[in-house]
């Protein structure tokens, strides 16, 4: 008895040793394959692969990471005088080639303006009559023509009279064209590509821009 279970157990393990060294595939008796032979043929120049370095790895995550958006950035008009003070302060600010001075023109600007009147009373009678018009008016932006009102701001002193024609057939008799700015000649300041970064150093440049606000672009 002790001979055939001696028998058996070799005739098991040779049977094993046979199934996993793969000799009963012709039989259609193997293992489970743990490995995949046929990627490796099906390989695309495994030359060129190699291991990347730490540093490799980080430029390679910030190239990939999404854009930092940016937006289009003026400020101005500056005066040649401004500039003396403007340019060194914006070169030591901000990145070279992120922001550029060009020459512009800010154009004048009429109004039609109804006033200088004896008191606040007499300026809220007025708004009530151009109401009854339905007529609009707002708030002056200089405050050496109060109290008074404006009937519309203009680009040109021709559309200005327009306006005014307009309001003389509607009952306005009163109003009268006003130049509240002259033209002027200096410098834009522009950020084409502006991000964070650049704004809050604007920003921290608040009192060499001469007060001028720094808006989006036109």
């Amino acid at each position: 008895m002790l001979r055939l279970l001696v028998l058996l157990l070799l005739l098991t393990n040779g049977l094993y040793y046979a199934w996993a060294n793969e000799w009963l595939r012709t039989a259609g008796v193997e293992p489970d394959r743990q490995d995949e032979p046929q990627r490796i043929a099906q390989q695309i120049e495994p030359q060129r692969l190699r291991l990347l370095k730490a540093e490799e790895v980080s430029r390679l995550q910030q190239a990939q990471a999404p854009a930092e958006p940016t937006e289009c950035l003026q400020a101005g008009l500056f005066e040649e005088r401004h500039l003396e003070t403007l340019r060194p302060a914006l070169e030591k600010a901000l990145p070279a080639n992120s922001w550029t001075l060009e020459p512009g023109t800010l154009p004048g600007r009429w109004i039609l303006y109804m006033g200088r009147y004896a008191d606040a009373e007499a300026v809220e009678k007025k708004r009530a009559q151009l109401r009854a018009r339905n007529v609009r008016f707002e708030p002056l932006a200089n405050p050496t023509l109060e109290p008074g009102l404006s009937l519309g701001s203009y680009a040109s002193e021709a559309a200005a009279n327009d306006g005014l024609a307009a309001l003389a057939e509607r009952g306005v008799r009163t109003a009268r064209v006003l130049q509240v700015r002259n033209e002027q000649r200096g410098h834009w300041l522009r950020l084409p590509a502006a991000d964070a970064a650049q704004r809050a150093r604007l920003e921290e440049l608040h009192g060499t821009l001469a007060g001028r606000t720094v808006r989006p672009c036109r």
